[in-house]
């Protein structure tokens, strides 16, 4: 009992610490944490002491990350996380410390798929001209696996208690994050949707309690995934997601003004979104687009090499698709003497709001003597949206 007790003291130095309550030198914060994950590691059969020995060596892996060392910090959230596991039956909170070290898991384990931004850094999957490596994406899919985990052991634990909604929401976020960065972009789009929906559940239920500060930040960084996700879906995939309630009211005019982008004939998108006719037309003439254009010439040493002004640029569209743009486009340059000649190969991409991977264009096409004759509009990998929970 009294080593017992003077662990859980020595927990409580390190959990004053970690707080920033006290400042304690580089080197003293290591000793101590050191400390006390080997008089943690001497009670094993004590269950608090084996829930906190997860959170104290996951405590160590986030310093490890934070100093540049992800191998390590994996190995030792790896270690982390098998205590985590072994106490989460015995008490609720300690389910919930497991939960946390799952999604602190997915994320390091993601990390090279996200750009400084910490949106997807090749959104298409494996569309992608320069996809993530086959070591990456193994990482990234392992993520998924862990985060989906994270998903199902909050929905196992109370739902009435406030603490496990937000928990249970801001793991659906990071589903979604982990979905976009393997290009499931309709996947993430769905459980993104469900999170924002439990998020304004909480704020609604719960107005001023310690979860609204995070379920507001929470809230902020969904719209802005969603409005970049919904760049990256086909029109069968936007009706899918309004036929499930799965599409945002706010996020109709985007949705319009995408399956616009792709060419979809203005009856279409209404009949097919629900929509009068008059509510797209006005959609369309409200909310404009950025397209963003670039022309590239093959040289003789085969390398592409971009064109520069007006060839590369960009210019706000209302109404128009992609493919219209790129009629004009396409004319104005056969036309200038920037064209390469008839023997000479091209090749035009143009997107939506920011210039990314060719398979993330919504027009591109590649023009010469052995040429696709094609082209068209730029796809990308999708796949089924879930069910979410």
């Amino acid at each position: 009992m009294a080593q017992r007790e003077a662990v859980l003291r020595l927990d409580g130095q390190w959990a004053h610490i970690r707080s920033g309550a006290s400042h304690t030198e580089p080197g003293e914060r290591d000793r101590l944490l050191g400390e006390l994950i080997t008089a943690l590691r001497a009670l094993p059969e004590d269950p608090e002491c084996v829930a906190r020995l997860g959170l104290r060596l996951a405590d160590r892996a986030a310093l490890r990350f934070a100093a540049g060392d992800r191998g390590g910090a994996l190995a030792t959230i790896e270690e982390a996380l098998r205590s985590s596991e072994r106490a989460a039956p015995y008490s609720p909170e300690f389910a919930r410390w497991y939960a946390r070290g799952l999604i602190n898991q997915g994320v390091w384990l993601a990390w090279p798929l996200s750009d400084a931004d910490r949106l997807p850094r090749h959104p298409l999957g494996r569309a992608a001209e320069e996809g993530p490596s086959a070591m990456e994406r193994a990482a990234g899919e392992r993520a998924l696996d862990v985060t989906r985990a994270a998903v199902a052991l909050w929905q196992s634990l109370d739902q009435h208690d406030p603490v496990n909604r937000r928990g249970l929401a801001q793991a659906k976020v990071f589903l979604g994050d982990r979905l976009a960065e393997l290009g499931f972009a309709t996947d993430a789009v769905a459980w993104a949707v469900d999170a924002e929906a439990d998020f304004r559940s909480l704020l609604l239920t719960h107005p001023g309690s310690e979860e609204s500060p995070e379920a507001e930040d929470a809230l902020d960084h969904i719209g802005r995934q969603l409005e970049l996700r919904l760049r990256y879906l086909d029109f069968d995939a936007l009706v899918r997601l309004r036929s499930e309630g799965l599409l945002p009211e706010r996020l109709l005019p985007q949705a319009v003004v995408a399956a616009r982008i792709r060419g979809v004939p203005e009856p279409e998108i209404a009949g097919r979104l629900r929509l009068g006719a008059d509510q797209v037309a006005t959609m369309l003439e409200v909310t404009s687009w950025l397209a963003v254009w670039r022309v590239d010439v093959r040289g003789p040493d085969g390398t592409w090499n971009a064109l520069e002004h007006p060839w590369h640029s960009a210019a706000e569209v209302r109404g128009g698709s992609a493919q219209e743009v790129a009629g004009e486009l396409l004319r104005g340059f056969a036309a200038s003497p920037d064209h390469p000649g008839e023997g000479g190969h091209w090749r035009l991409g143009i997107w939506w709001q920011q210039e990314g991977d060719p398979a993330g264009a919504v027009f591109r096409r590649v023009i010469g003597p052995d040429a696709d004759p094609e082209g068209g509009p730029g796809t990308g990998r999708d796949a089924p949206a879930p069910t979410p929970s």
